[in-house]
């Protein structure tokens, strides 16, 4: 294959770095054009260096005054800012691919703006297909380019399912590790820290990710973003509950059969399978070792100990704002616990009553969808628990 030269938005996160692992391990066919980051420019700095960056951008502008005046950066470097600064570095010329590692909507422009300007995008992000999947899949679709899912889950049914003709598609799998409180009471829940809810047993992630998959609000994200990636109703997307996280996700057939897509639980696997479609290579990372003992345990998850769930589900089935007004609420909900103003508890308690204070809507434009994000946003604001 080609050389791809690659933009990632959100180079200094999780993702971000998992992705430089992949584009190092692959030099001759993976090229670095440009990254962004939000505030944290040191880290910007050496990747710029590493990979001769001509193009950084900066989203926080004080950040990038003091990035401009640090002289950490190679000469030369052009360090744009702000929401603009994305924007340049989405559609800049030379670029092939656009890595969408950007956590919450602020991915959601820059996006839209890769495909226009002809390039692919990877998502990690699942933010982007929950608001505006309308729109993302039909820009996509108008100018033939792939969307390709980075989430572990996303990518292992995007590889199970192959060539194969949608018709033929019985059910989606998505599994979920459960989280911190997989096996937490109900009781014991109440009395969550945001300590506890930071430290996620299997994958390394930051904290709203982190949090997200401790109130399995993450897989009815997932539940959402996969009904507008794979084009499958949500009444056929199921949600398990796999501990290990070694088998990322499944798709049933029509004949019954399963296939299920295995790795350990490390993001430079998803990753690299999307930066080099259709083609494979060496992995970055160790593969799975079946000299040893390995346990693989499946069960259903528990929508009342976790209510996230049922409410992502009731949003993606009604449609319309639904799935923003989720999105919003639960990025207010979760940054208030994050800020120790609210109990862990309150967090779905926060999204079903802004989901049932804001009337519902088909989106003729993306200004509605904006409107009705702003809308939940303030509407959940006034749900926070007073001190």
């Amino acid at each position: 294959m080609a050389k791809r030269n690659i933009v990632i938005l959100g180079a200094t996160g999780s993702i971000g770095e998992s992705t430089l692992k992949v584009a190092r391990k692959h030099p001759a066919r993976i090229g670095v054009a440009a990254a962004a980051a939000h505030s944290r420019f040191e880290p910007l700095a050496k990747i710029a260096h590493e990979f001769h960056l001509r193009d950084v951008a900066l989203f926080d502008r004080a950040a990038a005054a003091r990035a401009r005046d640090s002289g950490l950066f190679p000469a030369g470097t052009r360090i744009h800012e702000g929401a603009e600064g994305l924007l340049a570095l989405a559609t800049l010329d030379g670029a092939d691919l656009v890595v969408m590692a950007i956590v919450g909507t602020l991915g959601l422009h820059p996006a839209l703006a890769a495909l226009q300007a002809g390039k692919a995008i990877a998502l990690a992000s699942k933010e982007i297909l929950v608001l505006a999947g309308k729109f993302i899949m039909a820009e996509a679709a108008r100018r033939n380019l792939p969307v390709l899912p980075l989430d572990s889950e996303h990518n292992a049914i995007f590889q199970c399912i192959g060539a194969e003709p949608r018709r033929l598609v019985d059910r989606l799998i998505l599994t979920a590790s459960g989280g911190p409180f997989r096996d937490f009471t109900a009781e014991q829940m109440r009395s969550v820290t945001l300590e506890q809810a930071l430290r996620h047993p299997n994958w390394d992630m930051g904290p709203k990710v982190t949090i997200d998959s401790s109130t399995m609000a993450n897989k009815g994200l997932e539940l959402i973003e996969a009904r507008w990636l794979f084009d499958i109703p949500q009444e056929r997307i199921d949600i398990v509950v796999h501990p290990q996280s070694i088998i990322h996700s499944l798709v049933r057939f029509v004949d019954g059969s399963i296939l299920a897509q295995l790795a350990p639980p490390q993001m430079t696997f998803p990753i690299q399978h999307c930066l080099l479609h259709p083609d494979r290579a060496e992995g970055a990372s160790a593969p799975l070792d079946f000299s040893k003992i390995m346990t693989l345990e499946l069960r259903p998850p528990d929508t009342g100990r976790f209510p996230c769930l049922r409410l992502a589900r009731e949003a993606s089935a009604v449609a319309g704002v639904a799935p923003a007004v989720f999105n919003a609420a639960n990025e207010v909900a979760v940054d208030a616990f994050v800020k120790r103003a609210i109990g862990y508890t309150d967090i779905p308690v926060v999204i079903e009553k802004t989901l049932g204070a804001i009337q519902n809507r088909e989106p003729e434009t993306l200004e509605d969808l904006l409107a009705a994000d702003a809308e939940a946003r303030r509407c959940a604001g006034e749900f926070l628990p007073r001190a």
